[in-house]
């Protein structure tokens, strides 16, 4: 089977599926779907707010074209899913866009078509809920009139070194041949090279583990900080100490949020569930980091209190939203848990982020962004997200931005010297 030539389709352009859209685009004829009008209304103007791909990077990809028309699929016979796979309010996964997508993309299918997903799941999704789809709107037959891939995402929003191209791709196929064929489609566009995972499950439950080890790393650096923090001792000073030794690994606390990390395992215990196993680890590191957003706010209001400020008539200001530095995600943002606590106690609270889309934060999470500057100061301020505006600020600056007396800083991300803070005049609280 040779998909070299094929007419390829990328279902779904957010942050996963544009990059891989302008790499194809680059060197094959490519459609660019997505259900949303507006979406491909930009790209097609040369625009992407994610800013994953700049104007001259959409321009550099000459045979990519963009559609909201599922009758363009019809042309294809690849089709690489991307879509959003997040958990819903009870952290169970949510699969209803892979549904949806299945079901698209499944009314386009001719015989020897192929469909590859990368969007995160649980080991069988693709083959015990996808696959369904496909057949029911298709009226085809699994491995016998169309095919499955399944290759793991790996992109890192806001990341302009580990990109698309050089990072390893994991890939798989529903036979053997297809296999080989998923593989060397990749291998088009993937520098780093590529990983041939012996089946569907083997390259799912790769995924789920990748970002299930990264966070319950953090989950322990985070509870390390809960104990130093009663014991008066400083984390960082502790982790820089431990971080001489040659195979020290240098995880830091925070909060942990996005569209992977704090996501994927909660995909993995719902099937380790399902087929009788009760996670424990996993879970355990889930619990410690789900609550360290509330952690950070109540160490922050418990230093106002310690300061004789009355916390119901205080303002504190945010600095950042978005999951992660110098990116605009917002998806499954930490800070947003950070700020729903300090409201239940009364407090005023303003955020600002030079990163976020302002529309995107209030449709998202109702909180209106605002600028915080010397001409409305605030009692207590938290440097939530370390974009490099932040990091660049000087102690004079912040503290310019608070009200006189000892106003406290927070300081999530350990982006400053403590000493020089509290030099400044802050009651400073970090991770």
């Amino acid at each position: 089977m040779n998909l070299l030539a094929s007419p390829l389709a990328i279902v779904g352009l957010g942050y996963v599926g544009l990059p891989l859209a302008v790499e194809f685009g680059k060197q094959r004829p490519v459609l660019g779907f997505d259900i949303n009008a507006a979406r491909v209304a930009e790209l097609q103007g040369g625009h992407d707010h994610t800013l994953e791909c700049s104007a001259g990077e959409l321009r550099a990809a000459a045979h990519l074209r963009f559609s909201h028309d599922p009758a363009d699929l019809k042309a294809c016979q690849v089709f690489i899913v991307t879509v959003p796979t997040p958990v819903d309010t009870a952290n169970r996964p949510d699969l209803t866009p892979l549904v949806k997508a299945s079901c698209t993309v499944g009314a386009a299918l001719k015989k020897g078509d192929v469909v590859i997903y990368e969007s995160t799941v649980y080991p069988g999704a693709t083959e015990e809920v996808c696959v369904p789809e496909l057949e029911a709107a298709s009226g085809l037959k699994f491995n016998q009139d169309f095919f499955c891939g399944y290759s793991p995402e790996r992109i890192n929003p806001g990341d302009k070194v580990n990109t698309l191209t050089t990072i390893k791709k994991i890939t798989s196929g529903s036979t053997p041949e297809v296999a080989d064929a998923v593989d060397a489609l990749y291998r088009q566009i993937i520098t780093a090279g590529t990983h041939q995972a012996s089946s569907l499950k083997v390259a799912e439950a790769a995924k789920v583990i990748e970002n299930t080890q990264r966070d319950l790393n953090i989950a322990l650096v985070n509870e390390l900080s809960v104990i130093f923090e009663r014991l008066g001792i400083d984390t960082l000073d502790v982790l820089e100490a431990a971080g001489s030794k040659w195979n020290f690994l240098p995880f830091r606390p925070g909060m942990v949020g996005g569209h992977c990390i704090g996501v994927d395992p909660y995909y993995l215990t719902h099937k380790a569930e399902e087929v009788g196993y009760h996670p424990q680890v996993i879970l355990a590191g889930r619990r410690i980091n789900d609550n360290m957003a509330r952690y950070v706010a109540r160490n922050t209001i418990k230093r106002m209190l310690q300061n004789g400020l009355d916390v119901p008539r205080c303002r504190i200001g945010v600095l950042g939203i978005t999951f992660k530095e110098n990116c605009p995600d917002i998806r499954n943002s930490k800070v947003v848990d950070m700020v729903r606590e300090f409201e239940a106690w009364g407090a005023q609270v303003v955020v600002a982020d030079p990163w976020a889309d302002p529309a995107e934060v209030r449709h998202e999470y109702g909180i209106e962004l605002c600028r915080i500057d010397p001409a409305n100061p605030v009692d207590a301020l938290v440097v939530a997200v370390g974009h490099h505006e932040y990091r660049a600020m000087a102690p004079a600056d912040l503290r310019a931005l608070c009200r006189n007396g000892q106003p406290v800083l927070a300081d999530v991300k350990s982006l400053y010297d403590r000493h020089v803070m509290t030099g400044a005049g802050f009651s400073v609280f970090r991770l």
